[in-house]
């Protein structure tokens, strides 16, 4: 039976995520990690425990066994978006080396975390490389789509095309703004979000355009995020199954759109989770396995 799987839409069954109680442990780890983090504001940590057990149990809700990644005192406040320390593939998973220094530990607490779960490892980027999990997502299951940014550098990118293109995978580089610096969280997916085979949730005023043209060759159908709704994370959208969706609250244009895509959408209240650390639905979860019409 596979353990893992790369998708980032077809029905998801296995999932890590690292709860609130294991991630920002205590009001007095948010009071002195927040402002060194780029956060917008501190958590509220009791908010931010019913918030996720709200986000939590639209998992559970959706029939995907969760699993926990533990509390980790050498880790910081940002390992509650447990997305960004590896990706996902048909192969194993692939270790990542984060660029933002703060969160340079992450990545081997996972891979611990997955040997002792007998979760396999195809392989891991190295220094002087970079990748982050946020700049990943897949097309379809032989395309990867990798976004080159301040988090995720040239060379992260050649280990990643040199551990996949033995098994038949083409990594498709999007070339990512300035925006606003190096110090901005700022992934690929907060541009872009597959949640079908066809169709993207994507942010279009900060897109390539030789990346968008790639996705209407590849026939994608795009539901586009206003303005007004980019920085609440409108774009940042976790698919459960195909068309079936969770994004954070406070974002009806997207939801309304995509409902009318014939997307299936949950929203939870994310203030504290989401939010303030800039990190949505996707950035919270480390999907490991995705089926098709049931079949593992």
């Amino acid at each position: 039976m596979k353990l893992t799987h790369h998708s980032e839409y077809l029905d998801l069954k296995s999932v890590y995520i690292k709860p609130v109680k294991n991630a920002f442990a205590s009001n007095d780890l948010l009071s002195k990690q927040w402002e060194e983090l780029n956060y917008l504001s501190k958590p509220e940590f009791g908010k931010a425990v019913v918030e996720y057990q709200r986000f939590e149990n639209s998992l559970k809700g959706a029939n995907v066994d969760v699993s926990h990644f533990p509390f980790d005192k050498d880790l910081s406040i940002d390992s509650i978006y447990c997305r960004d320390a590896a990706i996902a593939t048909d192969f194993g998973m692939i270790i990542c080396n984060m660029g933002k220094e703060a969160r340079h530990l992450e990545p081997q607490v996972q891979k611990k975390e997955y040997n002792t779960n007998n979760i396999p490892i195809l392989g891991e980027i190295v220094s002087p490389g970079t990748l982050e999990g946020g700049d990943v997502a897949w097309l379809d299951e032989k395309t990867l789509a990798v976004g080159h940014t301040y988090r995720t550098n040239e060379e992260g990118i050649s280990q990643l095309k040199s551990l996949l293109a033995p098994n038949g995978v083409e990594v498709v580089v999007a070339e990512l703004p300035h925006y606003k610096g190096e110090s901005d969280v700022f992934h690929l997916m907060s541009i872009l979000s597959p949640v079908d085979k066809d169709l993207a949730v994507i942010y279009s005023p900060l897109m390539p355009i030789k990346f968008r043209n790639e996705l209407i060759k590849r026939g994608f159908k795009f539901v586009e995020v206003p303005d007004e709704e980019f920085d609440s994370m409108g774009c940042n959208v976790l698919a459960v199954a195909p068309r079936k969706c969770i994004m954070v609250e406070g974002n009806p244009k997207t939801k309304k759109a995509l409902e009318t895509a014939g997307c299936d959408v949950f929203a939870y209240k994310g203030d504290e989770i989401s939010v303030k650390g800039g990190g949505g639905p996707t950035c919270l979860t480390r999907p490991l396995l995705r089926r098709v019409n049931g079949e593992l």
